[in-house]
């Protein structure tokens, strides 16, 4: 990987929503900072916003510690064997091999930003 040699500049308003694999109902995500070519050595940066119902299925990262930080709504994170609610201001980590899930149980959009960065 080669990062971005003069730095990289980018406006959240310029950078597609996207709705990645095992992400359902308006779950989306503005990858802002990506690792690989041209980005990041090694941090993938994005925000996310989920409509109300909208989630994340369960999953786990082998080699990927990540947080999540919330800005504005309200959901339901699954962490391992427990289920937390999450509003503005909760920021969570998650380590390696932690299976973990994301659903907005709220009545408006769950807005996060979410740091991942490979071990």
């Amino acid at each position: 990987m080669t990062p971005a040699r003069e730095g990289v500049l980018r406006h959240v308003a310029a950078v597609p929503w996207i709705e990645g694999p095992g992400h359902h109902g308006g779950a989306l995500s503005k990858v802002l900072v990506s690792a690989g070519e041209g980005g990041s050595r090694l941090t993938d940066y994005r925000i996310s916003s989920y409509a109300p119902g909208a989630h994340v299925a369960r999953h786990a990262h082998d080699a990927k510690e990540q947080i999540y930080h919330v800005l504005e709504g309200e959901g339901l994170l699954e962490l391992g064997d427990a289920a937390h609610v999450v509003r503005a201001g909760d920021c969570a980590l998650i380590p390696p091999h932690v299976p973990h899930a994301l659903q907005n149980t709220g009545m408006e959009r769950l807005v996060f930003i979410v740091v991942t960065v490979p071990l």
